[in-house]
């Protein structure tokens, strides 16, 4: 066997070791980042007593204005702190009767601050609330990824809509997220479901995608029994639609 034959081997093994490293290293910070969460919850628990404390007995105005903003501040943080170990906890592979709309409000919790920051306006239309049989943590893996990936699309700003809606004749619960980014080109399309397929341009630090995240979506979705689908525009957007059974497979 030549050299030229065995080195694409020995590239895609050398990819698979770097992903498996970089896996692991996600696990350890991701355990690292729920102690530290937990023991920030129980500090903001005493900040927002004391604050609840201070209101009551505030005589001046302008001391109950500023416990009424310690109060405020300290409960968006609770929020974003208890999103964050809910995610961390949720590695249960069992399912449940999950709502999918408080789901997708806990995912938004996280990911307000980053698609604040970079100009993304959420439009959210629930058309009805499906409540689920679903593996929570792998579901909230998805759309994390999902609205990452749209934010990263509309690098000067833009709209991302999402959707959720029953179909009872189809059985399915579907949930789209759409962006108003770059789109992506039709030839494309087809490839982006695929293991370390990715249409990402690296960044300024020569990082780009790893193209395994839509890969692991559609695999999560069709272990629920559910489609994935995506529609797009170049210089319009795209739009991807989720769709996951009303009732468990074996009803």
């Amino acid at each position: 066997m030549t050299g030229p034959d065995v080195l694409p081997y020995a590239d895609e093994t050398e990819s698979l070791r770097q992903q498996l490293l970089q896996a692991q290293r996600l696990s350890s910070v991701g355990a690292l980042a729920s102690s530290v969460a937990h023991e920030f919850n129980n500090i903001l628990t005493t900040v927002i007593n004391y604050a609840k404390l201070g209101l009551r007995g505030a005589s001046e105005p302008g001391q109950k204005q500023a416990f009424e903003k310690i109060l405020k501040g300290s409960n968006r943080a609770a929020l974003i702190v208890s999103g964050m170990l809910g995610f961390a906890r949720n590695n249960s592979t069992r399912r449940e009767q999950t709502d999918i709309v408080q789901l997708i409000e806990d995912v938004l919790v996280l990911t307000e601050k980053d698609l604040s920051k970079h100009r993304i306006q959420v439009d959210k239309r629930y058309h009805s609330k499906p409540v689920i049989p679903v593996v929570a943590g792998q579901i909230e893996q998805i759309l994390i990824n999902l609205i990452i990936n749209a934010r990263q699309a509309m690098s000067g700003g833009g709209r991302l809509r999402i959707d959720v809606r029953d179909n009872a004749e189809a059985g399915m619960a579907e949930i789209r997220i759409a962006d108003t980014g770059v789109g992506i080109p039709a030839e494309h399309l087809r490839m982006i479901f695929e293991p370390f397929y990715t249409t990402k341009d690296p960044d300024e630090n020569g990082h780009g995608g790893t193209g395994l995240g839509l890969s692991v979506c559609r695999q999560i979705i069709e272990q629920h029994h559910g489609r994935i689908r995506v529609e797009s525009i170049v210089g319009k957007g795209s739009t991807f639609t989720l769709k996951l059974p009303l009732t468990p497979p074996d009803e």
